[in-house]
């Protein structure tokens, strides 16, 4: 039985995923095959972290996020969670070297199920986690990069949009739900103020556009701060995240750092395997060489010590990452 067919035989009764777009489009996929399954959304650190560890059994999947040695099927494309072997302690593992999570539940179900309706909509989550989309079409007002855009700005909103996928709803409907097209309007109106807060918040060294959006309450990845450095950055540093904060709060998550290639610039892969700044104090850090990140960790001495992380660790964190850097 080939490792597809296996993967199909489970009794799939949870599915434990990422709130970001490659997250939700891979966890509706799945529903379709597992209607009755239920769908929660993870974090890479609270998986790591042991706080999900009660609700991982055999009958779990887990989608684009760190397999856990419990679960009973881990689909995920990063570099970091690459398999040994393709069946770990029970667990069937469909790890590819796909530009998305959702690119593998697709080739998993796609001669199985009706899948027709999401041909565009796998096209741009592939250009979108697997930094192909060219600048222009970024700053363009494609419905999916925009769908992209307000997934994770809560759970309700999050579960709304993945389960009208799930129920084959066209992504221009998805967007005019009311309440969904509340959020859109709010982050449409929210574009302009976060181009600004991360211009004023932006410095670049040595060819490294770094973000410091710490303490602000706002997120961003890759493209929006290479789109803002341009052509001056090889890759780019998003700090955020609240000092002192742990995975255990709802409104504050602890302080991290996202690295990412400048792929508009860098249209075939980065210059560095930017994994190495990732996993360089935190070994729960990972991800893919041109998009990755990490928590901040305490260190003293430019060793990691067992403390609350104060505002001089981003400091150290960063100068040591700026050495790691140079040496590309």
């Amino acid at each position: 039985m080939d490792i597809y067919s296996k993967a199909l035989t489970l009794d799939i009764k949870k599915i434990i995923t990422d709130s970001d777009l490659d997250g939700v489009v891979t966890a509706a996929i799945l529903k379709r095959w597992w209607p009755k399954a239920e769908v929660i959304f993870g974090h890479p650190g609270n998986l790591r972290a042991g706080m999900m560890d009660d609700l991982i059994d055999r009958n779990t999947a887990i989608c684009d996020l760190p397999r856990h040695p419990n679960c009973g099927l881990s689909i995920d494309h990063h570099k970091s969670n690459a398999p040994k072997e393709r069946t770990e302690e029970n667990c069937v593992i469909l790890w590819e070297e796909t530009p998305s999570a959702a690119r593998i539940a697709y080739n998993l179900l796609k001669e199985k199920i009706d899948l027709s309706d999401l041909s565009e909509t796998m096209l741009w989550v592939d250009k979108l986690d697997g930094g192909s989309i060219s600048i222009d079409e970024f700053k363009g007002d494609n419905k999916v990069l925009w769908l992209g855009r307000i997934i994770g700005s809560s759970n309700e909103i999050t579960m709304k949009i993945l389960e009208n996928i799930e129920n084959r709803k066209p992504i221009n409907e998805i967007l005019n739900l009311p309440d969904i097209r509340l959020e859109l309007n709010e982050r449409v109106a929210k574009q302009e103020y976060l181009n600004r807060i991360i211009k004023e918040n932006l410095y670049i060294i040595d060819r490294l556009a770094i973000a410091r959006l710490e303490n602000l309450k706002i997120r961003s990845n890759g493209y929006l701060v290479t789109a803002i450095a341009g052509e001056e950055c090889d890759a780019c540093m998003v700090i955020h995240g609240d000092i002192g904060a742990t995975f255990e709060e709802e409104e504050n998550y602890p302080v991290s750092a996202s690295f990412y290639t400048n792929s508009f610039l860098h249209k075939s892969g980065g210059i560095f395997d930017l994994t190495k700044l990732a996993t360089n104090f935190d070994l729960d850090g990972g991800g893919h060489a041109n998009a990755c990140g990490c928590r901040i960790k305490p260190i003293d001495n430019k060793i990691v010590t067992n403390r609350e992380v104060v505002r001089e660790d981003i400091e150290s964190n960063i100068d040591e990452w700026l050495k790691i850097w140079s040496q590309r």
